[in-house]
Protein backbone atom coordinates (compact mmCIF):
# COMPACT_ATOMS: atom_id res chain seq x y z
CA UNK A 1 0.00 0.00 0.00
CA UNK A 2 1.10 3.52 -0.99
CA UNK A 3 1.13 7.08 0.62
CA UNK A 4 0.94 10.56 -2.10
CA UNK A 5 4.80 10.85 -1.07
CA UNK A 6 5.54 7.39 -2.44
CA UNK A 7 3.28 7.97 -5.38
CA UNK A 8 4.76 11.30 -6.13
CA UNK A 9 8.42 9.78 -6.13
CA UNK A 10 7.13 7.06 -8.79
CA UNK A 11 5.51 9.72 -10.70
CA UNK A 12 8.93 11.79 -11.09
CA UNK A 13 11.13 8.69 -11.72
CA UNK A 14 8.70 7.94 -14.79
CA UNK A 15 9.05 11.70 -15.44
CA UNK A 16 12.83 12.12 -15.94
CA UNK A 17 14.03 9.09 -18.60
CA UNK A 18 18.12 10.54 -18.28
CA UNK A 19 17.54 9.99 -14.10
CA UNK A 20 17.33 7.12 -12.19
CA UNK A 21 15.33 6.90 -8.83
CA UNK A 22 17.33 5.59 -6.03
CA UNK A 23 16.00 2.26 -4.65
CA UNK A 24 16.86 0.16 -1.54
CA UNK A 25 19.27 -2.09 -2.10
CA UNK A 26 18.40 -5.64 -0.04
CA UNK A 27 20.47 -6.07 3.58
CA UNK A 28 23.82 -7.09 3.52
CA UNK A 29 25.20 -10.36 4.64
CA UNK A 30 27.73 -10.32 7.13
CA UNK A 31 29.16 -13.93 5.87
CA UNK A 32 30.14 -12.88 2.26
CA UNK A 33 32.95 -11.67 1.04
CA UNK A 34 31.31 -8.22 0.00
CA UNK A 35 27.66 -6.42 -0.32
CA UNK A 36 28.24 -6.42 -3.69
CA UNK A 37 29.36 -9.71 -6.41
CA UNK A 38 29.79 -11.83 -3.35
CA UNK A 39 27.51 -14.58 -4.79
CA UNK A 40 26.23 -15.18 -7.99
CA UNK A 41 23.41 -12.53 -9.70
CA UNK A 42 25.12 -9.61 -7.70
CA UNK A 43 23.56 -9.87 -4.04
CA UNK A 44 20.99 -12.75 -2.11
CA UNK A 45 18.26 -10.84 -3.60
CA UNK A 46 19.39 -12.19 -6.93
CA UNK A 47 18.69 -8.37 -8.16
CA UNK A 48 20.95 -7.96 -11.14
CA UNK A 49 21.34 -4.74 -10.25
CA UNK A 50 24.73 -2.92 -10.14
CA UNK A 51 25.31 0.11 -7.52
CA UNK A 52 28.61 1.63 -10.26
CA UNK A 53 28.10 4.18 -12.80
CA UNK A 54 28.12 2.94 -16.49
CA UNK A 55 29.13 5.70 -19.49
CA UNK A 56 26.68 6.13 -21.84
CA UNK A 57 27.62 6.27 -25.87
CA UNK A 58 28.55 3.82 -28.40
CA UNK A 59 32.90 2.21 -28.20
CA UNK A 60 34.29 0.19 -30.62
CA UNK A 61 36.29 -2.39 -28.88
CA UNK A 62 38.93 -4.86 -30.31
CA UNK A 63 38.38 -7.67 -27.32
CA UNK A 64 41.78 -9.23 -29.42
CA UNK A 65 43.42 -6.05 -27.03
CA UNK A 66 41.71 -6.52 -23.96
CA UNK A 67 43.28 -8.25 -20.87
CA UNK A 68 41.51 -11.45 -20.28
CA UNK A 69 41.79 -14.39 -17.75
CA UNK A 70 41.37 -17.71 -19.99
CA UNK A 71 39.20 -19.76 -18.84
CA UNK A 72 36.58 -22.34 -20.09
CA UNK A 73 33.35 -23.07 -21.70
CA UNK A 74 30.48 -20.47 -20.29
CA UNK A 75 31.98 -18.06 -17.87
CA UNK A 76 28.87 -17.21 -15.83
CA UNK A 77 30.07 -14.77 -13.09
CA UNK A 78 33.16 -13.71 -10.81
CA UNK A 79 33.17 -13.12 -7.30
CA UNK A 80 34.68 -10.52 -5.39
CA UNK A 81 37.49 -11.76 -2.89
CA UNK A 82 37.30 -10.70 0.55
CA UNK A 83 40.40 -9.00 0.20
CA UNK A 84 39.57 -5.80 -1.71
CA UNK A 85 40.71 -5.41 -5.29
CA UNK A 86 41.00 -8.95 -6.00
CA UNK A 87 38.46 -11.35 -7.73
CA UNK A 88 37.43 -15.08 -7.87
CA UNK A 89 36.48 -15.81 -11.93
CA UNK A 90 34.43 -19.21 -12.01
CA UNK A 91 34.40 -20.99 -15.04
CA UNK A 92 33.00 -24.34 -16.04
CA UNK A 93 36.66 -26.12 -15.59
CA UNK A 94 38.67 -23.91 -13.72
CA UNK A 95 38.68 -21.46 -10.89
CA UNK A 96 40.79 -18.27 -11.50
CA UNK A 97 42.08 -15.91 -8.60
CA UNK A 98 42.42 -12.10 -10.64
CA UNK A 99 44.17 -9.36 -9.45
CA UNK A 100 41.87 -6.91 -10.43
CA UNK A 101 43.60 -3.54 -9.02
CA UNK A 102 44.38 0.21 -10.28
CA UNK A 103 42.50 -1.27 -13.46
CA UNK A 104 44.26 -4.37 -13.70
CA UNK A 105 42.84 -7.82 -14.88
CA UNK A 106 45.92 -10.65 -14.19
CA UNK A 107 45.58 -14.03 -13.37
CA UNK A 108 47.50 -15.05 -10.42
CA UNK A 109 46.45 -18.78 -9.94
CA UNK A 110 44.02 -21.39 -10.72
CA UNK A 111 42.57 -24.49 -9.88
CA UNK A 112 41.29 -26.80 -11.96
CA UNK A 113 38.67 -28.73 -11.47
CA UNK A 114 39.22 -32.99 -10.68
CA UNK A 115 39.18 -35.26 -13.62
CA UNK A 116 38.62 -32.47 -15.97
CA UNK A 117 41.04 -30.78 -18.47
CA UNK A 118 41.17 -27.03 -19.12
CA UNK A 119 40.06 -26.20 -22.43
CA UNK A 120 43.22 -24.56 -24.07
CA UNK A 121 43.18 -20.80 -25.90
CA UNK A 122 43.17 -22.28 -29.47
CA UNK A 123 40.28 -24.31 -28.90
CA UNK A 124 38.25 -20.94 -28.33
CA UNK A 125 40.46 -19.40 -31.02
CA UNK A 126 39.42 -22.26 -34.03
CA UNK A 127 35.78 -22.75 -32.97
CA UNK A 128 35.08 -18.54 -32.18
CA UNK A 129 36.94 -16.97 -35.19
CA UNK A 130 35.12 -19.65 -37.82
CA UNK A 131 33.10 -18.56 -40.52
CA UNK A 132 30.10 -20.79 -40.67
CA UNK A 133 26.82 -21.35 -43.29
CA UNK A 134 25.44 -23.65 -41.63
CA UNK A 135 24.02 -25.43 -38.37
CA UNK A 136 26.18 -28.57 -39.02
CA UNK A 137 29.39 -26.75 -39.37
CA UNK A 138 28.75 -25.23 -35.97
CA UNK A 139 27.77 -28.41 -34.43
CA UNK A 140 30.68 -30.27 -35.67
CA UNK A 141 32.90 -27.17 -34.73
CA UNK A 142 31.70 -26.84 -31.31
CA UNK A 143 32.04 -30.87 -30.65
CA UNK A 144 35.65 -30.86 -31.89
CA UNK A 145 36.71 -27.75 -29.60
CA UNK A 146 34.60 -28.65 -26.62
CA UNK A 147 34.17 -32.98 -26.63
CA UNK A 148 31.27 -34.65 -27.84
CA UNK A 149 28.49 -33.32 -25.48
CA UNK A 150 29.60 -29.64 -25.27
CA UNK A 151 26.52 -28.68 -22.78
CA UNK A 152 27.95 -31.65 -20.21
CA UNK A 153 30.55 -28.32 -19.33
CA UNK A 154 27.37 -26.62 -17.76
CA UNK A 155 27.40 -29.06 -14.99
CA UNK A 156 29.97 -27.23 -13.28
CA UNK A 157 30.85 -23.86 -11.85
CA UNK A 158 27.29 -22.17 -12.69
CA UNK A 159 26.48 -20.83 -9.42
CA UNK A 160 29.14 -19.91 -6.86
CA UNK A 161 29.88 -17.77 -3.54
CA UNK A 162 32.60 -16.68 -1.66
CA UNK A 163 32.51 -16.01 1.83
CA UNK A 164 34.15 -13.33 4.68
CA UNK A 165 37.17 -15.53 5.10
CA UNK A 166 38.45 -15.62 1.61
CA UNK A 167 36.84 -19.07 1.10
CA UNK A 168 34.88 -19.70 -2.48
CA UNK A 169 32.14 -22.47 -2.98
CA UNK A 170 31.42 -23.76 -6.54
CA UNK A 171 29.81 -27.17 -7.51
CA UNK A 172 31.05 -30.16 -9.85
CA UNK A 173 28.66 -32.74 -10.45
CA UNK A 174 27.34 -33.87 -7.07
CA UNK A 175 30.62 -32.42 -5.52
CA UNK A 176 30.42 -29.04 -3.50
CA UNK A 177 34.00 -27.87 -3.47
CA UNK A 178 35.84 -24.86 -0.95
CA UNK A 179 38.50 -23.46 -2.53
CA UNK A 180 41.34 -21.23 -0.81
CA UNK A 181 44.38 -19.77 -1.19
CA UNK A 182 47.33 -21.63 -0.73
CA UNK A 183 48.99 -18.81 1.07
CA UNK A 184 47.13 -15.97 1.55
CA UNK A 185 50.29 -13.12 1.50
CA UNK A 186 51.26 -15.22 -1.81
CA UNK A 187 48.12 -15.79 -3.98
CA UNK A 188 50.75 -16.78 -6.56
CA UNK A 189 51.42 -20.02 -5.03
CA UNK A 190 47.90 -21.06 -5.92
CA UNK A 191 44.58 -22.54 -4.77
CA UNK A 192 44.08 -25.45 -2.54
CA UNK A 193 40.80 -28.04 -2.32
CA UNK A 194 40.59 -27.04 1.20
CA UNK A 195 37.37 -29.63 1.52
CA UNK A 196 34.61 -31.12 0.21
CA UNK A 197 31.45 -32.73 0.34
CA UNK A 198 29.52 -35.17 -2.04
CA UNK A 199 26.11 -35.11 -1.71
CA UNK A 200 25.19 -37.62 -4.39
CA UNK A 201 23.02 -40.13 -1.33
CA UNK A 202 20.45 -36.92 -1.08
CA UNK A 203 20.34 -36.54 -4.74
CA UNK A 204 17.80 -38.37 -7.33
CA UNK A 205 19.58 -40.53 -9.84
CA UNK A 206 20.91 -38.16 -12.98
CA UNK A 207 20.43 -34.45 -11.07
CA UNK A 208 23.22 -32.19 -10.56
CA UNK A 209 23.55 -29.30 -8.00
CA UNK A 210 22.41 -26.28 -9.93
CA UNK A 211 22.55 -23.28 -7.08
CA UNK A 212 24.98 -21.86 -4.09
CA UNK A 213 24.31 -19.43 -1.04
CA UNK A 214 25.36 -18.42 2.14
CA UNK A 215 22.16 -17.47 4.74
CA UNK A 216 22.29 -14.88 7.56
CA UNK A 217 23.59 -17.32 9.66
CA UNK A 218 26.72 -18.46 8.14
CA UNK A 219 25.72 -21.54 6.78
CA UNK A 220 25.91 -22.68 3.29
CA UNK A 221 22.80 -23.36 1.10
CA UNK A 222 22.56 -25.49 -1.59
CA UNK A 223 20.17 -26.97 -4.49
CA UNK A 224 20.08 -29.42 -7.09
CA UNK A 225 17.67 -30.12 -9.20
CA UNK A 226 15.27 -32.76 -7.44
CA UNK A 227 16.35 -30.90 -3.79
CA UNK A 228 17.71 -27.95 -1.56
CA UNK A 229 19.65 -27.87 1.76
CA UNK A 230 21.92 -26.32 4.01
CA UNK A 231 24.98 -27.31 6.05
CA UNK A 232 27.99 -25.62 7.65
CA UNK A 233 30.52 -24.04 5.88
CA UNK A 234 33.04 -26.66 7.51
CA UNK A 235 31.23 -29.84 6.39
CA UNK A 236 31.46 -31.33 9.45
CA UNK A 237 27.43 -31.85 9.86
CA UNK A 238 24.87 -33.89 8.05
CA UNK A 239 23.40 -32.07 5.30
CA UNK A 240 19.31 -30.78 5.95
CA UNK A 241 17.30 -31.47 2.82
CA UNK A 242 14.23 -30.76 1.62
CA UNK A 243 13.01 -32.86 -1.36
CA UNK A 244 10.82 -31.27 -3.94
CA UNK A 245 7.66 -33.35 -5.13
CA UNK A 246 8.39 -36.32 -7.71
CA UNK A 247 8.44 -35.11 -10.78
CA UNK A 248 9.63 -31.63 -10.12
CA UNK A 249 12.48 -30.26 -11.55
CA UNK A 250 15.01 -27.15 -10.23
CA UNK A 251 17.15 -25.64 -12.88
CA UNK A 252 18.27 -22.32 -11.58
CA UNK A 253 19.54 -21.32 -7.89
CA UNK A 254 17.43 -19.42 -5.54
CA UNK A 255 17.26 -16.03 -3.39
CA UNK A 256 17.75 -15.61 0.22
CA UNK A 257 16.40 -12.86 2.67
CA UNK A 258 18.17 -11.87 6.09
CA UNK A 259 15.80 -14.68 7.97
CA UNK A 260 16.98 -16.95 6.03
CA UNK A 261 14.09 -18.20 4.06
CA UNK A 262 15.04 -19.46 0.67
CA UNK A 263 13.38 -18.64 -2.39
CA UNK A 264 13.39 -21.25 -5.09
CA UNK A 265 11.74 -22.58 -8.23
CA UNK A 266 10.96 -25.68 -9.58
CA UNK A 267 9.03 -26.20 -13.23
CA UNK A 268 6.30 -27.05 -10.72
CA UNK A 269 6.03 -24.21 -8.12
CA UNK A 270 7.46 -21.25 -6.01
CA UNK A 271 8.38 -22.10 -2.42
CA UNK A 272 9.29 -20.14 0.20
CA UNK A 273 11.18 -22.71 2.50
CA UNK A 274 12.43 -22.03 6.20
CA UNK A 275 13.72 -23.77 9.09
CA UNK A 276 11.12 -24.45 11.84
CA UNK A 277 13.72 -25.86 14.19
CA UNK A 278 13.72 -29.37 13.37
CA UNK A 279 13.39 -29.31 9.66
CA UNK A 280 13.20 -27.84 6.12
CA UNK A 281 9.54 -26.56 5.63
CA UNK A 282 7.21 -24.71 3.23
CA UNK A 283 4.14 -25.06 5.41
CA UNK A 284 2.22 -21.96 6.18
CA UNK A 285 2.46 -22.79 9.75
CA UNK A 286 5.82 -22.14 9.81
CA UNK A 287 6.28 -19.51 7.41
CA UNK A 288 7.05 -20.70 4.83
CA UNK A 289 4.72 -21.57 1.58
CA UNK A 290 4.42 -23.19 -1.83
CA UNK A 291 2.26 -21.12 -4.96
CA UNK A 292 1.52 -23.09 -8.65
CA UNK A 293 2.53 -21.05 -11.48
CA UNK A 294 1.51 -21.16 -15.44
CA UNK A 295 3.72 -23.58 -17.27
CA UNK A 296 3.97 -24.32 -20.79
CA UNK A 297 5.90 -26.48 -23.37
CA UNK A 298 9.49 -26.71 -24.03
CA UNK A 299 10.95 -24.25 -26.09
CA UNK A 300 13.53 -25.48 -29.05
CA UNK A 301 15.77 -22.76 -28.28
CA UNK A 302 18.02 -21.47 -25.27
CA UNK A 303 15.58 -22.23 -22.19
CA UNK A 304 15.34 -25.50 -20.10
CA UNK A 305 11.94 -27.39 -19.42
CA UNK A 306 8.43 -26.17 -18.62
CA UNK A 307 8.34 -24.35 -16.09
CA UNK A 308 10.00 -20.82 -14.91
CA UNK A 309 13.55 -20.32 -16.88
CA UNK A 310 14.36 -17.50 -13.85
CA UNK A 311 15.99 -17.49 -10.51
CA UNK A 312 13.23 -15.99 -8.11
CA UNK A 313 14.40 -12.14 -7.75
CA UNK A 314 13.15 -10.24 -4.46
CA UNK A 315 11.57 -6.53 -4.74
CA UNK A 316 10.95 -4.57 -1.58
CA UNK A 317 13.46 -4.15 1.30
CA UNK A 318 13.25 -2.16 4.74
CA UNK A 319 10.00 0.34 4.95
CA UNK A 320 9.28 -0.89 1.32
CA UNK A 321 5.14 -1.16 1.49
CA UNK A 322 5.06 -4.35 -0.84
CA UNK A 323 7.92 -7.30 -0.19
CA UNK A 324 7.50 -9.45 -3.33
CA UNK A 325 9.47 -11.86 -5.33
CA UNK A 326 9.14 -12.36 -9.17
CA UNK A 327 9.51 -14.32 -11.72
CA UNK A 328 8.69 -14.83 -15.04
CA UNK A 329 6.26 -18.04 -15.74
CA UNK A 330 6.44 -21.22 -18.22
CA UNK A 331 3.75 -19.91 -20.67
CA UNK A 332 4.97 -19.96 -23.87
CA UNK A 333 4.13 -16.41 -24.20
CA UNK A 334 5.56 -15.60 -20.36
CA UNK A 335 3.89 -13.74 -17.70
CA UNK A 336 5.76 -11.92 -15.48
CA UNK A 337 4.59 -13.11 -12.20
CA UNK A 338 4.74 -11.60 -8.24
CA UNK A 339 4.22 -13.42 -5.28
CA UNK A 340 3.22 -12.25 -2.36
CA UNK A 341 7.04 -12.88 -0.08
CA UNK A 342 5.25 -12.87 3.39
CA UNK A 343 1.89 -12.34 4.93
CA UNK A 344 -0.49 -12.08 2.14
CA UNK A 345 -2.49 -8.61 3.17
CA UNK A 346 -5.79 -9.14 4.68
CA UNK A 347 -8.73 -8.55 2.39
CA UNK A 348 -6.70 -9.36 -0.79
CA UNK A 349 -8.63 -11.16 -3.24
CA UNK A 350 -7.10 -13.73 -5.57
CA UNK A 351 -7.02 -12.20 -9.00
CA UNK A 352 -8.75 -14.20 -11.97
CA UNK A 353 -6.94 -16.30 -14.06
CA UNK A 354 -3.75 -17.09 -11.35
CA UNK A 355 -3.23 -20.20 -9.83
CA UNK A 356 -3.17 -19.28 -6.54
CA UNK A 357 -3.86 -15.82 -3.59
CA UNK A 358 -0.37 -16.04 -3.18
CA UNK A 359 0.46 -14.70 -6.24
CA UNK A 360 -0.31 -10.90 -5.80
CA UNK A 361 -0.34 -10.01 -9.74
CA UNK A 362 0.97 -11.39 -12.97
CA UNK A 363 0.87 -9.82 -16.66
CA UNK A 364 1.35 -11.29 -20.04
CA UNK A 365 4.72 -10.51 -21.76
CA UNK A 366 4.36 -8.50 -25.18
CA UNK A 367 7.46 -6.99 -25.88
CA UNK A 368 5.90 -5.35 -28.30
CA UNK A 369 4.50 -7.64 -30.15
CA UNK A 370 1.06 -6.85 -32.21
CA UNK A 371 1.48 -10.49 -33.17
CA UNK A 372 3.34 -12.45 -30.82
CA UNK A 373 5.89 -15.56 -32.20
CA UNK A 374 5.29 -19.21 -30.90
CA UNK A 375 7.03 -18.39 -27.82
CA UNK A 376 7.91 -15.73 -25.78
CA UNK A 377 10.08 -16.87 -23.23
CA UNK A 378 13.07 -16.36 -21.20
CA UNK A 379 15.92 -18.40 -19.41
CA UNK A 380 16.98 -15.10 -17.51
CA UNK A 381 16.08 -13.71 -14.08
CA UNK A 382 14.36 -10.52 -13.99
CA UNK A 383 16.44 -7.58 -13.24
CA UNK A 384 15.22 -5.88 -10.72
CA UNK A 385 15.54 -1.92 -9.79
CA UNK A 386 13.36 -0.51 -6.78
CA UNK A 387 9.78 -1.56 -7.95
CA UNK A 388 10.94 -1.90 -11.65
CA UNK A 389 11.42 -4.83 -13.40
CA UNK A 390 12.93 -5.54 -16.80
CA UNK A 391 12.50 -9.24 -19.16
CA UNK A 392 13.91 -10.22 -22.14
CA UNK A 393 12.84 -13.05 -25.27
CA UNK A 394 14.97 -15.37 -25.32
CA UNK A 395 13.58 -17.99 -27.74
CA UNK A 396 14.62 -17.94 -31.49
CA UNK A 397 13.12 -20.71 -33.83
CA UNK A 398 15.89 -22.85 -34.95
CA UNK A 399 15.80 -25.88 -32.47
CA UNK A 400 19.07 -26.73 -31.38
CA UNK A 401 19.10 -29.59 -28.64
CA UNK A 402 23.18 -29.02 -27.41
CA UNK A 403 21.98 -25.73 -25.49
CA UNK A 404 26.55 -24.83 -25.94
CA UNK A 405 26.20 -25.23 -30.09
CA UNK A 406 22.33 -23.52 -29.81
CA UNK A 407 24.37 -20.48 -28.02
CA UNK A 408 27.23 -20.51 -30.44
CA UNK A 409 25.19 -20.54 -33.71
CA UNK A 410 22.17 -17.96 -32.49
CA UNK A 411 23.16 -14.90 -34.39
CA UNK A 412 26.13 -15.47 -36.62
CA UNK A 413 24.15 -18.82 -38.29
CA UNK A 414 20.31 -18.82 -36.90
CA UNK A 415 17.98 -15.95 -36.90
CA UNK A 416 18.03 -14.41 -33.46
CA UNK A 417 15.11 -13.91 -30.79
CA UNK A 418 13.96 -10.00 -30.25
CA UNK A 419 12.12 -8.51 -27.68
CA UNK A 420 12.01 -6.84 -24.24
CA UNK A 421 9.70 -5.25 -21.99
CA UNK A 422 10.07 -2.97 -18.65
CA UNK A 423 7.33 -2.77 -16.36
CA UNK A 424 6.89 -1.04 -12.65
CA UNK A 425 5.37 -2.43 -10.03
CA UNK A 426 2.10 -0.41 -8.50
CA UNK A 427 1.75 -0.75 -4.92
CA UNK A 428 -1.35 1.13 -4.72
CA UNK A 429 -3.25 -0.68 -6.34
CA UNK A 430 -1.33 -4.17 -6.52
CA UNK A 431 -0.91 -4.73 -10.14
CA UNK A 432 1.58 -4.61 -12.67
CA UNK A 433 2.16 -0.91 -15.15
CA UNK A 434 4.20 -1.38 -18.25
CA UNK A 435 6.68 1.37 -19.16
CA UNK A 436 8.19 0.76 -22.13
CA UNK A 437 9.10 -2.34 -24.82
CA UNK A 438 11.27 -2.55 -27.37
CA UNK A 439 10.25 -6.03 -29.83
CA UNK A 440 13.38 -5.00 -32.54
CA UNK A 441 15.96 -5.61 -29.22
CA UNK A 442 18.24 -8.69 -29.63
CA UNK A 443 19.05 -10.33 -26.52
CA UNK A 444 20.50 -13.84 -27.28
CA UNK A 445 21.23 -15.89 -23.69
CA UNK A 446 23.52 -13.35 -22.03
CA UNK A 447 21.56 -12.17 -18.21
CA UNK A 448 20.40 -8.47 -18.35
CA UNK A 449 21.51 -5.74 -15.59
CA UNK A 450 20.96 -2.82 -14.33
CA UNK A 451 23.33 -0.25 -13.47
CA UNK A 452 20.90 1.33 -10.86
CA UNK A 453 23.28 5.22 -10.92
CA UNK A 454 23.44 5.74 -14.42
CA UNK A 455 20.08 4.14 -14.98
CA UNK A 456 20.99 1.68 -18.01
CA UNK A 457 19.71 -1.68 -18.61
CA UNK A 458 21.89 -4.07 -20.70
CA UNK A 459 21.87 -6.91 -23.16
CA UNK A 460 23.84 -8.62 -25.34
CA UNK A 461 23.36 -9.26 -28.47
CA UNK A 462 23.89 -10.00 -32.32
CA UNK A 463 23.11 -8.46 -36.06
CA UNK A 464 24.53 -9.12 -39.06
CA UNK A 465 25.61 -5.26 -39.43
CA UNK A 466 27.55 -4.95 -36.34
CA UNK A 467 27.94 -8.34 -34.97
CA UNK A 468 28.30 -8.65 -31.22
CA UNK A 469 27.16 -5.98 -28.63
CA UNK A 470 26.64 -4.87 -25.60
CA UNK A 471 23.00 -2.92 -25.97
CA UNK A 472 22.87 -0.64 -23.03
CA UNK A 473 18.73 0.72 -22.76
CA UNK A 474 17.51 3.78 -20.54
CA UNK A 475 15.83 2.49 -17.86
CA UNK A 476 12.84 5.09 -17.97
CA UNK A 477 12.44 5.54 -21.55
CA UNK A 478 13.76 2.35 -23.38
CA UNK A 479 15.96 4.24 -25.75
CA UNK A 480 19.54 3.02 -27.09
CA UNK A 481 21.94 5.17 -24.62
CA UNK A 482 24.84 2.64 -24.55
CA UNK A 483 26.51 0.72 -27.56
CA UNK A 484 29.72 -1.74 -26.99
CA UNK A 485 30.59 -3.06 -30.51
CA UNK A 486 32.84 -6.48 -30.52
CA UNK A 487 32.32 -7.26 -34.17
CA UNK A 488 31.29 -10.75 -35.47
CA UNK A 489 33.43 -13.83 -34.15
CA UNK A 490 32.28 -15.42 -31.38
CA UNK A 491 34.32 -13.75 -28.42
CA UNK A 492 31.72 -11.15 -28.04
CA UNK A 493 29.25 -14.26 -27.23
CA UNK A 494 28.24 -13.64 -23.33
CA UNK A 495 26.66 -17.26 -23.91
CA UNK A 496 24.52 -17.23 -20.55
CA UNK A 497 26.43 -15.42 -18.22
CA UNK A 498 25.91 -12.45 -16.46
CA UNK A 499 26.74 -8.58 -16.98
CA UNK A 500 29.27 -7.34 -14.31
CA UNK A 501 30.85 -3.75 -14.24
CA UNK A 502 33.73 -2.28 -12.13
CA UNK A 503 33.22 0.54 -9.53
CA UNK A 504 34.84 2.60 -12.19
CA UNK A 505 32.51 1.82 -14.84
CA UNK A 506 34.93 -0.67 -16.65
CA UNK A 507 33.24 -3.93 -18.14
CA UNK A 508 34.00 -7.04 -16.54
CA UNK A 509 32.60 -8.84 -19.94
CA UNK A 510 32.18 -13.08 -19.36
CA UNK A 511 32.77 -13.74 -22.92
CA UNK A 512 32.66 -17.78 -23.77
CA UNK A 513 36.04 -17.68 -23.66
CA UNK A 514 36.38 -16.00 -20.23
CA UNK A 515 36.07 -12.84 -18.56
CA UNK A 516 37.48 -9.59 -20.00
CA UNK A 517 38.30 -5.76 -18.70
CA UNK A 518 37.04 -3.83 -20.97
CA UNK A 519 37.69 -0.05 -20.69
CA UNK A 520 34.72 2.36 -22.05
Amino acid sequence: MNTPRTLLALAVSLALPAMAAPSPRPPANPYLSAPVYGVTHMDPSQSDAIPYPVKRGTFKVNLATMPQVEAGVFNNFNLQAAVPGFMWAISTDRVSYVDARNGGWKRLAYFSYPGLEPIKPEQHRTLLTGNYKSVAEVDAATRKAYGAVPAAWMRNGIYSVADKDNTVYVSAGYTIMALGLKNPDKPEEGIELKRSINIKEHVRKGTTLVGLGIDWNGRLVFASESLMGTLDREFKEKPQVFEYGDGEINSNSFALDENNAVYIATDHYLRKIVFNGKELSDKEEDGGWRSRYDTGDVPPTIKWGTGTGSTPTLMGFGQDPDKLVVITDGSNNMNLVAFWRDQIPAGFQQKPGTKSRRIADQIKITAGYKQPPAFLQSEQSVSVNGYGAFVVNNIAEVPIKDKIIDVVAIGPVTPTPKGAERLQWDTENDRWQRVWSRPDLVSTSMVPAVSTPSGIVFVNGYTAKDGWEVTGLDWNSGKTVHRTLFGHDNYGNGAYSIFQFHANGDLMFNSIAGPFRVKL
